[in-house]
């Protein structure tokens, strides 16, 4: 006697189960969160790891201060630069960013620079700035590039990067401003607050990263280069001025 004809298919699953693993699928391809180690969860003043305080390479400059206090309730990145320079770098594993990445923040500047001026050595200058790092390969670079990052990479000890980007709040240059390091055109800023009307007020931001890159580095690469590190910075060591502000959470949202 044949048995029952109707067992059940071990081979195909429920339909509700394939189309919760095609719609966690489809949102996995579109976007990755990559963890960031947040201010707002830490229970000390005390800057969190991996986070970690890095001074201008190869310099004896004062290095500007990074604190975490509580401000309207909220623990955040306090900012000060004080004829200084110092950035608060986050490194990455080598991540890959498609078009599509999205870099966030938040950020409130109290006492701006007034006489800072991207476009020029004396005047280059930022209260505030976020970065991202990526390594560029350096055969991308023309020969006088190529010998001078390798120059500052040794006597800084410092793994310095061939492209970095780094939005920035300018006092005198339009939003949507786009100009190179006065020093260095390994640094590209993007102007992305501007002014003192909107002092003393928290301000998210949103960025493409590929787009902006892209953007900024194009005309050296035709590829995106993998994504080590984020930074938060201030300096005020070219104009001898001093400036107050505070960075939230940074996230970063990774598409493929």
């Amino acid at each position: 006697m044949r048995g029952n004809s109707h067992r059940p298919c071990l081979t195909k699953p429920p339909f509700w189960l394939g189309l919760l693993a095609g719609l966690w699928f489809t949102a996995s391809a579109f976007s990755q969160t990559q963890s960031i180690t947040a201010f707002s969860k830490s229970s000390s003043e005390a800057i969190p790891a991996p986070w970690k305080v890095l001074p201008f390479p190869g310099s004896t400059k004062p290095i500007s201060q990074f604190d975490l206090i509580s401000l309207d309730g909220v623990r955040v990145l306090r900012v000060v630069a004080d004829k200084s320079y110092g950035t608060l770098q986050h490194d990455l594993p080598r991540l890959s960013v498609g078009q599509g990445s999205q870099l966030s923040w938040r950020w409130r500047l109290d006492q701006p620079l007034r006489d800072a001026d991207l476009r020029h050595k004396k005047g280059d200058d930022t209260p505030l700035k976020v970065c991202a790092l990526f390594d560029m390969p350096t055969q991308n670079l023309g020969l006088f590039e190529r010998s001078f990052l390798r120059a500052a990479r040794s006597m800084s000890g410092q793994y310095i990067p061939a492209a970095t980007l780094c939005y920035v709040w300018d006092h005198k240059l339009p939003v949507n401003t786009e100009l190179p390091n006065a020093f260095t055109r390994r640094v590209r800023y993007v102007v992305v607050t501007s002014g003192d009307s909107q002092l003393k007020t928290w301000l998210p931001q949103e960025r493409d990263l590929a787009q902006d890159f892209r953007r900024a580095f194009g005309e050296e690469t035709d590829t995106i280069p993998p994504l080590i590190g984020l930074a938060i910075g201030a300096d005020a060591d070219n104009t001898g001025g001093s400036s107050l502000g505070y960075v939230g959470d940074v996230a970063l949202s990774l598409a493929p």
